[in-house]
């Protein structure tokens, strides 16, 4: 069976894909403008949307099995004559997704979690409501009503976005953060979908990289200098950034110190990822460079599922990696899980989570089996076995137990394509230790100057309500050979 999808407007067309596809996980969903020959158990969409007048539109949602036609939804609604024309745009959009939506509903049995909402930062929405004076009780009403987000779902946001709002009070379009990509790991696991390459196969490149790297941030920070910009956060990700070797590793940290060491950050994270990367000399190197938050990311305490994707390491060593780096006095340390990996179902997380519970970190990000077209795992799903979208949920649920357990409240959310359960990725926090940069970044509320290959630049004017992107290439020798020309993009967005 094949599910194909049409739409009268052509920039609706991927949101209302991706839309059936929360409906239809693992069927095959296209676009397309003309459908002719189909079988007889193809499922067809046609979205028809038509202006009438200068308020009003029409949208129409036909639903076919093959040729025979089961179902057509209408609505009308109107404009308001005030609002943008970026405003008017959304608003049909939304509507169209509503529409197909309930179509959907309808037609399944079916409803979901997150409504008819397939963007990765919902809580840009009740940011957006919060900022117009709407109390709370509206805001459910509205999140229902425009996007038949569940009431839990919807509690779950409004509870993030007043934990976020006292950090963004401050914001000002001269204070920025600043993200620093280190695209290399020891492996590739199994489900990694970022372009980054393995030590072996890129560690001639290494030197010329940082010199490149410093190059780029030389350029940025003289003009942050030249235009009083503040940096608020650093951020080394990656990949897995202390795969570099301790000489390797000092020369990046000594570069950052160099250009941005004088600014008044108030966070600075560095991903340590796996534990077989880590040791206490590059704890204590990170240490003196007044790194304050590191990652040591598990994604499971299974040592079974650890072999299976790709780890080079065992549950024992990520436990004992842990209690070294609490020995160097960090302001934070994050741990990630992810749910859903193959194999595992209530019973691994229930480990998982016990081990953690014990080792108490102060974050602790809990991400959904995303399988994404760039990952080994694509290439070979049914070689594994996967928990079901409502086995998913479960696990979710004692991951989310867990947190709150550690005395941990969720801080920041966001959503993927193609997430197992069609659900989501969430970070927890113990209170005052929320990792400011994931905030800023996830919310769209401040510009992030990005230096690496693969690393994308945001610049965010808020006056205008826009945000301008800046992506360097991905391939490590290109970001090597083209430093000059990451730089121009950068220089051109720059305030």
């Amino acid at each position: 069976m094949l599910i194909y999808v049409s739409s009268t407007v052509s920039e609706y067309k991927n949101e209302l894909a991706e839309l059936v596809r929360a409906f239809f996980p693992g069927v095959t969903v296209k676009t397309a403008d003309n459908i002719e020959k189909v079988s007889y158990d193809d499922l067809i969409f046609k979205c028809c949307h038509k202006k009438i007048g200068d308020n009003i539109i029409e949208t129409t949602v036909e639903f076919f099995n093959g040729t025979e036609t089961k179902g057509k939804y209408h609505e009308r609604f109107e404009l308001d004559p005030n609002l943008s024309k970026l405003e008017l745009r959304r608003l049909a959009k939304n509507r169209s997704k509503l529409l197909l939506y309930q179509a959907l509903e309808e037609i399944t049995g079916r409803c979901l979690e997150w409504g008819c909402l397939t963007g990765i930062r919902p809580t840009k929405i009740v940011h957006g409501l919060m900022d117009q004076g709407f109390e709370e009780e509206v805001i459910l009403n509205i999140l229902y009503d425009d996007y038949r987000v569940s009431s839990e779902k919807a509690r779950l946001l409004i509870d993030i976005a007043k934990v976020q709002r006292p950090y963004f009070e401050n914001n000002h379009p001269n204070k920025i953060s600043v993200y620093i990509n280190i695209p290399i790991c020891s492996t590739k696991c199994l489900f990694c979908s970022f372009p980054s390459a393995t030590i072996d196969r890129c560690n001639h490149l290494i030197n010329d990289y940082i010199l490149a790297l410093e190059k780029e941030m030389e350029v940025m920070s003289q003009l942050a200098k030249e235009k009083g910009i503040e940096v608020e956060s650093l951020y080394i990700g990656g990949g897995t950034p202390t795969s570099l070797n301790v000489i390797q590793l000092e020369k990046v940290l000594s570069a950052v110190d160099k250009h941005w060491g004088s600014q008044p950050w108030k966070e600075y994270t560095v991903e340590g990822g796996r534990p077989d990367t880590m040791d206490k000399e590059k704890l204590r190197l990170l240490k003196d460079f007044n790194v304050t938050r590191i990652s040591i990311n598990p994604q499971t305490m299974n040592n079974k599922t650890l072999e299976l994707i790709g780890r080079d390491h065992r549950a024992e060593e990520i436990v004992h990696c842990f209690h070294m780096a609490r020995e160097f006095a960090f302001d934070s340390i994050n741990m990630d899980v992810i749910v859903g990996l193959p194999g595992e179902g209530t019973k691994e997380a229930r480990h998982t989570i016990e081990v953690i519970e014990k080792l108490k970190p102060d974050n602790f990000t809990v991400h959904t089996l995303a399988v994404k077209r760039a990952s080994r795992l694509k290439e070979s799903l049914d070689d594994y076995k996967f928990a079901s979208p409502e086995l998913a949920v479960d696990m979710m649920d004692i991951f989310y137990k867990g947190a709150i357990a550690m005395g941990m409240t969720p801080y920041y959310l966001y959503r993927q394509k193609y997430m197992l359960g069609n659900m989501e990725n969430i970070g927890f926090a113990i209170p005052s230790k929320e990792s400011i940069y994931n905030m800023q970044i996830m919310e769209d509320q401040q510009t992030i100057w990005a230096f690496g290959a693969a690393a994308i630049s945001k610049f965010v004017y808020p006056k205008e309500g826009r945000i301008e992107r800046a992506p360097n290439v991905k391939n490590i020798d290109e970001y090597i050979n083209r430093i000059d020309e990451m730089i121009e993009r950068k220089l051109k967005l720059t305030f």
